[in-house]
């Protein structure tokens, strides 16, 4: 049976492939091989099992349809060597009406349909090919995306491997950029704490003997969190090593004025167009007076001064270094005292803190700090919600310049004096 070609079958659009006939009955063989060709697809055909296995060795068919009843090698014998040299090659039986013992067995050994003899509607064939043949590709789809997976998930596993050693690798730089956690210099103690919300850290802290009577200490939160954040600190301190050297080359002697530092350190930071920010305090102490000179920038809250004349906020307000180019800076300067304690937090101490407006948080800043809580040690336990988990905190005294850096976040509020 024939089909005519303007009544070719609604499946031949949507799939074609390769099918084996295999049946030892020339005239039901031929019929089923025309009705295929005219629907499009590639048919090749075999008279018996075992050149039906040859066929399939040397043509690899994408789908076999073979009759169960035949002289020599039967169906079920065809079955079982096709099935062992592709198991998902789509296997579909022809049988006659008595011998569904046969067809039980063959959808038993991996068979996937069955056909009953005669075949009067070749449309049922047709379709039976078509939904078989769509499973093959669905099948072979999904190996071909899990092998791909697979690839990129090894590929994956490789750069998370990459990444973390590169993490690695960066964090062993900041550690060995941060100065001693604990350091005395002319009689000033100096402690700092960093908790880093991630393994890299946009937070940084250094003190350093910049002449013979002046220490330079400076507190500095890069907006954001991460490896492009690291890498302002990086690039921070370099800056600050560079005006270092300039001194004592005698070529520039910015680094003595707080404001000039922070002008130099916003311009490279707008002129680099790096899209990151910092909010910083700067400040240099005369060791023979306990006067202070410092700038700001965007420092919120503003470090906590205790001495004999009592507790308090210092004074200053500026915008962050980076944003923009026309941003100014100003040195403030104040008596120290021979004892004192000036302790510098970073803004995410306040996101933990149990008081619900920033006035009562402030307050409860200035309690810690008069009343000597504030230090490394008992940080994590000032609070019962524990002010631990974020990026930093700092203090420093004339006795215990005690920096602790501890719960930093990248947003900055408006400064308060």
């Amino acid at each position: 049976m024939r089909k005519n070609n303007k009544m070719c079958s609604r499946y031949m659009d949507e799939i074609t492939g390769r099918i084996l006939v295999i049946d030892d009955e020339a005239i039901v063989r031929d019929s089923i091989v025309a009705y295929l060709e005219d629907s499009g697809f590639d048919v090749i055909q075999a008279e018996n099992g075992l050149d039906g296995v040859a066929c399939f060795n040397s043509q690899r068919p994408d789908i076999v349809l073979c009759d169960l009843r035949m002289p020599s090698m039967d169906g079920l014998a065809v079955l079982k060597q096709i099935n062992a040299k592709d198991p998902n090659t789509p296997f579909i039986v022809v049988s006659g009406a008595g011998v569904m013992a046969d067809v039980v067995e063959a959808l038993r050994l991996g068979a996937s349909d069955y056909l009953i003899k005669p075949i009067i509607d070749l449309e049922v064939l047709e379709h039976s090919v078509v939904r078989n043949l769509k499973q093959l590709r669905l099948m072979q789809e999904n190996l071909t995306y899990r092998s791909q997976l697979e690839k990129n998930n090894s590929v994956l596993a490789h750069r998370f491997e990459e990444l973390r050693l590169d993490q690695q690798a960066g964090r062993e730089i900041q550690k060995r950029m941060l100065p001693e956690a604990q350091a005395q210099i002319d009689g000033i103690e100096f402690n700092y704490h960093i908790i880093p919300s991630l393994y890299l850290s946009g937070d940084f802290v250094d003190y350093f003997p910049i002449t013979a009577d002046k220490v330079v200490f400076y507190v500095a939160d890069v907006s954001g969190h991460g490896a492009s954040s690291a890498f302002i600190t990086v690039l921070l301190n370099n800056l600050c090593n560079r005006l270092r050297r300039n001194l004592k080359r005698q070529s520039t002697d910015d680094i003595l004025t707080p404001h000039k530092v922070l002008n130099r350190i916003n311009k490279e930071l707008v002129d680099a167009k790096l899209g990151k920010h910092i909010s910083l305090f700067w400040g240099m102490i005369e060791l023979s007076t306990y006067k202070m000179s410092y700038s700001v920038a965007g420092q919120y809250p503003m470090p906590i001064l205790k001495n004999q004349n009592g507790v308090e906020f210092l004074c200053g307000r500026s915008q962050p270094l980076g944003l923009f180019p026309e941003a100014e800076y100003s040195t403030y300067s104040i008596q120290l005292g021979h004892e004192f304690e000036l302790v510098a937090v970073s803004d995410g101490i306040l996101e933990v803190m149990s008081e619900s407006s920033l006035d009562d948080k402030e307050a409860r800043l200035l309690s810690w700090v008069e009343q000597g809580e504030l230090t490394v040690e008992n940080l994590k336990t000032l609070d019962s919600r524990s002010l631990c988990g974020r990026e930093n905190l700092r203090t420093l005294n004339s006795r215990s310049l005690q920096g602790r850096e501890n719960l930093r976040t990248p947003n900055s509020r408006p400064l308060r004096g």
